[in-house]
């Protein structure tokens, strides 16, 4: 049971702007309402400026809420897209690790949190991928969507997740977050559920990966110049040897990756030697169905393995709504019972 949350912003410093203040307040008192004591860290709510031009003081935040024995669970504002820039002062003196092994508790992003997740399954810490305080807590209708908040009970509840089964429907991004949205409620859409692109129907392993563009800029400097050889310094991206029989996990952000580009990123792991040794894929449903099926046809033609199982269309990441799938644990894939089973 969860009795304690620090919240962090890792990555992006929108949780301390004036603007978003009412998302704040909303997703404060959801929280509070469990009987959850909430608190933020000393960096979360200085503002964008503040928090990109110190990456040092989110890195000691995270090192902080980790060495806390009144915390329970940490949980990132939101994703953002420089995070990599804590490596420096998490891996250089061993920090990181150190701060793992005094003492073990939740952690959970998605996003460009993706680079936390890698860092801290790195330093022996299982986490919990696929929703966020802002993106999901603070969500403006009446409630939290209802089966990203069923996802976020059991976590709260149990410290673990069970089972994955397909959401029901889908829900359309909002195109503003203005106060006046409050109570507002989304467009919705039936959802297909998974979807077996190729390969055996039933896989298992223990899942690692995350949004596709953030792995994507471990390799590529477009985006950062530098941050392709500080992910390399620091080993973020796991050996060939370390992934097998894993499956991997990839989710595309709300940029709507274009399908050449998309194409590019699925090439560049292919490059990494990993999709010859994992045990299957599972692919997140895409933000507001754009490049669907494009997506699709990419992932079969550029991973080229027709035996490699590819689950497709699985409600985590930027689409809304979210399901939370911890890595680490051995997982149980069923397409014929739609079902994703973890033995925790």
């Amino acid at each position: 049971m969860v009795k304690k949350i620090a919240i962090a912003s890792l990555s992006r410093g929108i949780l301390g702007e004036p603007f978003i203040k009412h998302e704040l307040d909303i997703g404060l008192k959801r929280l509070e309402s469990y009987g959850i004591q909430v608190q933020t860290t000393p960096s979360a709510l200085k503002g964008l400026e503040y928090v990109a031009k110190h990456p040092e003081e989110r890195a000691k935040d995270l090192l902080n809420a980790l060495k806390d024995k009144s915390i329970d669970m940490i949980l990132c504002a939101i994703g953002g897209d420089d995070t990599y820039r804590l490596l420096p002062y998490l891996f250089e003196n061993d920090e990181l690790k150190n701060a793992v092994q005094e003492n073990k508790k939740i952690f959970l992003g998605f996003s460009d949190s993706t680079m936390n997740h890698f860092m801290l399954h790195k330093v022996g810490l299982n986490t919990f991928y696929g929703q966020s305080f802002l993106a999901d807590v603070c969500e403006l209708e009446n409630e939290m969507l209802p089966y990203s908040k069923k996802f976020l009970e059991e976590l709260l509840n149990t410290g673990k997740i069970d089972e994955i089964t397909p959401s029901d429907v889908w829900y359309k991004a909002r195109e503003s977050y203005e106060p006046s949205q409050i109570g507002v409620k989304r467009p919705c859409f039936p959802n297909k559920g998974f979807e077996l692109l190729q390969g055996k129907p039933t896989f298992s392993g223990k899942i690692l990966g995350g949004c596709i563009e953030t792995i994507f800029d471990m390799f590529d400097g477009t985006r950062y110049a530098d941050s392709p050889s500080l992910c390399q310094k620091y080993g973020l991206f796991p050996s060939v040897e370390e992934w097998k029989g894993k499956i991997l996990l990839l989710e595309s952000s709300e940029e709507q990756t274009k399908p050449d580009l998309y194409k590019k990123m699925i090439s560049t792991l292919k490059q990494t030697g990993i999709f010859s040794v994992i045990s299957g894929v599972l692919v997140g449903k895409p933000f507001d169905e754009v490049y669907y099926d494009d997506y699709k046809k990419i992932l079969v033609q550029e991973i080229a393995n027709p035996n490699l199982p590819i689950l497709y269309n699985v409600n985590i990441g930027h689409a809304a709504p979210k399901c939370i799938i911890p890595f680490g644990v051995e997982a149980q894939v069923d397409f014929n019972q739609q079902k994703i089973k973890f033995k925790n």
